[in-house]
């Protein structure tokens, strides 16, 4: 019997379904949320749609909670990709919990799966054009993407922190970017694959949230100048994902894919100082 491939997909939202739906024809998927009634309205849909999917409750800012969906997924299989979507956004979060899920979460994710990668496996962690944004100096961003995950909250940089939601954010995405880059090498030694994805606004409940906070005007005026008059689809980031978890990315990774809008080229370039 052949022995089946894997996918694992966190974070049950928008973003999270639409690469589960995308990715999962003919696999297993393990979805996995620290929502309970998400992850089962989500499954007994997918499972309604034909699609062979497993869920795990996992809170992703607990690293052994991160480890046991690893071990999961080895149990299913062979690891094909994982796609992190799995997150908080600036938008009614503290700092602390910034920190502690898209910062350190995501580091507890990529040191979870390395040992299960193979040749042909691909993990993409959803990041966000917010991470563009950052203005860190050389050192920092070394610090961030290299400190060993065990110490990663208690850097300077992070106790140190003084600013508010939104910096944190911009700081965690930052660090998922620089932190899956320097990651690149030991999952290129196994054979596999390791990208970010950084999606400028789509059409997410946690978008949604956004836009209806204080920076929500701020942010629909920028896709309106930028040129994309309007948001991004979940779709659209699954298309992303699908390609950099595919056979046309085989030598893509270690890198960040915008998918924005062109959001960022027009903040370099455009915006008016």
């Amino acid at each position: 019997m052949n022995t089946p491939d894997v996918v694992v997909v966190t974070g049950v939202g928008g973003m999270g379904a639409a690469v589960a739906r995308r990715l999962g024809s003919g696999r297993t998927l393990l979805i996995a949320d620290t929502v309970p009634d998400h992850l089962d309205r989500t499954l007994t849909a997918l499972r309604a749609e034909g699609y062979d999917a497993r869920g795990r409750i996992t809170d992703i800012a607990d690293q052994p909670a991160v480890a046991e969906l690893a071990a999961s997924a080895a149990e299913l299989g062979r690891l094909a990709a994982v796609v992190h979507t799995a997150g908080v956004s600036a938008a009614g979060s503290t700092v602390d919990t910034i920190m502690r899920v898209d910062l350190a979460g995501t580091a507890y994710l990529i040191d979870a799966f390395e040992p299960l990668a193979g040749h042909g496996t691909a993990i993409v962690c959803v990041a966000s054009m917010a991470g563009h944004y950052a203005r860190l100096g050389a050192d920092d961003e070394h610090t961030l993407a290299t400190t060993p995950t065990a110490g990663l909250l208690d850097l300077d940089l992070i106790t140190g922190f003084t600013g508010d939601p939104v910096g944190a954010y911009i700081l965690a995405k930052r660090a998922n970017q620089v932190r899956v880059q320097a990651a690149a090498l030991a999952y290129s030694r196994r054979g596999a694959r390791i990208n970010t994805i950084s999606p400028g606004v789509v059409s997410t409940a946690m978008a949604r949230a956004e836009q209806q906070s204080s920076s929500g005007e701020h942010m629909m005026a920028m896709l309106q100048a930028c040129g994309a008059g309007r948001t991004g689809t979940p779709a659209e980031i699954a298309d992303a994902a699908a390609f950099l978890t595919g056979p046309h990315s085989l030598y893509i990774t270690g890198t960040d894919l915008l998918v924005d809008g062109g959001q960022a080229a027009w903040l370099r370039h455009h915006r008016p100082s």
